[in-house]
């Protein structure tokens, strides 16, 4: 077995981050090492990979937002493909569906939705873009916030709006033509931020922001639509300060689920029962500092790596497959403004 992982890291440039990064997991050593920059980008926020080796990333160029593309060359150095890119503020989501050939964008600023058609080189042409409308109670819902569109299972399309507090899904066509066929709107205040699905069953687990709840839905893969089964928190009732919800990961085998807190500062981890629709709270555990915007598991699910936004720190944890449980391993480790964490 391989000894060595690589994440991609993309990152905001505020501060002193120069844009993409990689870093290396020794797995034998437990430890990471080897911060890397690949590319200089303007505020990189988030990033996906294709099946092809293409790197999709937001994209930022003065007052203009979009989505640039990259080709890995064989000396492990990036050639920009091209970039589209539109009036105001850039997405804060990209997502790859390698079937249809298509590169899906949220845009939380805007509250709109695009997709765009990959060409055979792996450059993007604009395909749709849906406006969404609507607010909510809370004061960051002053109108709609799209901060999340990835597929399901069966290839549909799942997007979270923060603002409007609603799930919409979509079918597309082979060109990225989009077509809403449900909606689910949750309870007001939730700002629905990003979910996962359960790798085996038609379980989705959403994760609000603005609540710090998890929502456990089921989902109907012959309409498309969500019911709520279940909302548990993903904060100690003795926190009482600010907190805003972040990512969300699930383990290969559907038993444990993990979630960030920005505030708190802490992964809580969860049990999942057999059928997939009940979450029991087993651990809250520190990620060593401050604001972990992202993080992600390992290809083997053996450690998760959190990225502290402020801190600008990564921090390692050794998680045990039959527990779930995670152990500190490392900290500390210098990773500049970084907001996005993939395996690649």
């Amino acid at each position: 077995m391989c000894s060595v992982e690589k994440f991609l890291l993309g990152s905001y440039t505020r501060r002193i981050s120069e844009g993409i990064y990689d870093i290396t997991l020794d797995t034998k050593k437990k430890e990471l090492v080897q911060l890397t920059h690949l590319i200089s980008e303007d505020n990189p926020t988030y990033l996906d990979v294709s099946d092809n080796d293409i790197l999709y990333a937001v994209a930022k160029e003065g007052d203009l937002g979009g989505v640039a593309s990259y080709k890995q060359n064989d000396n492990g150095t990036y050639t920009l493909l091209n970039r589209v890119m539109l009036e105001g503020a850039p997405p804060c989501y990209v997502a790859v569906d390698n079937k249809r050939q298509v590169v899906y964008g949220a845009n939380y600023h805007q509250g709109i939705l695009y997709s765009y058609k990959i060409s055979e080189d792996g450059s993007l042409t604009l395909a749709d873009k849906i406006q969404d409308n609507g607010h909510g109670p809370h004061e960051n819902q002053d109108g709609p916030h799209v901060h999340y569109a990835d597929l399901t299972p069966d290839n549909r399309l799942v997007v979270c709006d923060l603002g409007n507090d609603t799930v919409y899904t979509y079918d597309v066509d082979n060109e990225g033509k989009l077509t809403e066929v449900a909606k689910f709107i949750v309870s007001p205040g939730t700002g629905p931020r990003h979910l996962v699905f359960h790798p085996t069953k038609p379980i989705a687990y959403l994760f609000g922001e603005l609540s710090s709840d998890v929502l456990v839905l089921d989902y109907d893969a012959s309409t498309g639509s969500f019911k709520e089964l279940q909302t548990i928190s993903t904060l100690p009732e003795t926190h009482t300060g600010f907190n805003g919800g972040a990512a969300i990961r699930i383990s290969k085998d559907g038993k444990f689920l993990y979630a960030s807190n920005r505030g708190h500062n802490s992964l809580v981890v969860y049990g999942i029962s057999e059928d997939g629709k009940a979450l029991n709270t087993l651990q809250w555990i520190s990620v060593e500092g401050d604001f972990p915007r992202d993080f992600n598991l390992s290809k083997t699910d053996d450690f998760i790596v959190v990225a502290n936004q402020n801190s600008d720190n990564l921090t390692l944890f050794e998680r045990n497959n039959d527990t779930g449980l995670l152990t500190l391993l490392q900290k500390d480790v210098f990773a500049p403004e970084v907001v996005c964490v993939k395996n690649y």
